[in-house]
Order: structure tokens, then sequence, then C-alpha cells
């Protein structure tokens, strides 16, 4: 696509096929490139290190080191180069997904993910601009409402790193306007969806993105909008 800036983008599973299967689709795209390959955690942070993606695709359960690990590595604080990672996985990973969350996890996208919704999973990681495939993501977060006092769900309890949103219980009031949009993120709608509905220019969105994600110290989009599942901010009434 002449005039968008390529994505550069870091593949890391443990299987080969499934590298191979995902380099191949990515490899279709005129505005996507694929840099490197890695099959466990360490070789991921090796490969980021070296290649500096601006995306990261990245399974969770891998020997060596796994994502999760490698995930808090890549978005650590103080960290001089942050690229956007999003997690590779299948439905029964969803309590290592809840864990993911407050590790800085951009966004979520299953294994059998068509090559539309990869492609589209990598371009909404690069813009910020989505929480990257809402069926899976959506339904993760839902299950931080019923979480909260379920052992072993850090993200739940509030004991995320310091400065995520999740260690902020006792985060500022949103505004009105703050809340609806937030209300709307939550449910994986992008910025564009967020303006149309609320009748307001996607500009706008952002400032009130930028503005809830520094009130809560969230990192991104997709701790927002756990915030608002885990705080009842988000699903009243479904």
């Amino acid at each position: 696509m002449e005039g968008r800036p390529v994505i550069r983008v870091l593949l890391v599973d443990d299987q080969e096929i499934v590298r191979t299967g995902m380099a191949m689709i990515l490899s279709a795209e005129d505005d996507i490139q694929v840099v490197a390959q890695a099959q466990d955690g360490l070789q991921a942070l090796e490969q980021a290190e070296l290649h500096r993606p601006d995306v990261v695709l990245m399974d969770i359960r891998m020997p060596r080191l796994d994502g999760l690990d490698a995930l808090r590595h890549l978005t650590r604080p103080h960290a001089a180069y942050r690229p956007q990672v999003v997690m590779v996985t299948t439905f029964d990973d969803e309590d290592y997904l809840t864990r993911a969350v407050a590790a800085g996890a951009a966004g979520f996208i299953l294994k059998d993910s068509g090559p539309r919704l990869l492609a589209e999973a990598v371009r909404a990681a690069a813009a910020g601009d989505s929480l990257v495939s809402p069926s899976i993501t959506v339904r993760l977060l839902r299950r931080l409402r019923t979480a909260g006092s379920a052992p072993g769900t850090g993200a739940a309890q509030g004991t995320a790193a310091p400065g995520t949103a999740a260690a902020r219980p006792g985060a500022p009031q949103l505004s009105p306007r703050e809340r609806e949009v937030v209300v709307l993120l939550a449910e994986g709608l992008t910025n564009a969806e967020i303006a149309t509905a609320l009748s307001i220019t996607v500009g706008t969105v952002k400032t009130h993105l930028a503005n809830v994600q520094a009130k809560l110290g969230a990192r991104n989009r997709v701790e927002v909008a756990a915030w608002a599942w885990r705080n009842g901010v988000a699903g009243q009434g479904t």
C-alpha cells in the first residue's frame, strides 16, 4: 500500500508450522514485513533487541522462557525500546491471558484466526487503535468482573506491576465523556467506531483516551479496558 509505512513484525512460537503459516500470510501484505522469528522467549528477546520490530506476535506456552516472562521483559517500565506485543493463543489459555493483561499485552488473537484478522491485528497493534480480535479480548476481559475473588488471578486482584491500571485501586474519577469512551473501548470498538457512536472526531477520542491512560496509569488500551471490566464500568446489564 503506497504511502503507508511498513510494519516490522517478530513472530514467536515454538511450533515451526505456526510461524511459517503466519509468515506466509503476513508477507503477502504490502505494508507488513516479517523481520525475524523465534522459537522461545529467550530467542524472542534476542531477536527483538537485534531487529527492533514494531509488533511482536508471541505465543504464551513455550520452552526455556515462556511468553509471559518475555512479555514482562519487553514491556518493563524503563526499557529503552518497547514494541507492541500481541499474544497468540487459544481459548483454553484464559488464565494465562488474565496475567498477560497485567504484564502489558497490547492485545490477543487466536492461533486459528484467518489471514484478514491476523493482518488487521498487526496493523491495529502498530497503530494503537484497537483491542485486537474483540471476540477473544472482550471475552477475556469480561471474566475480570467475576475473577476478583478467585485465587491466583493477580490481575483481577490488583496485584499488577506498579504503575499499571490494576495497581491503582484509587484511580481518579473519569469525566462523563471519558467514561462513555471507555465503555465503548471495553466492548472492542476502534477509535473510528467510538467517534461515530458519540458523534465526535477521532482526534477527540484519542485525546480522551490519552487522558484516561494518564489518570489510570495504564500502559495501553487493553489495560484501560481491563480496568473498566474489573471495576464495573463496562458490561453493565450484560
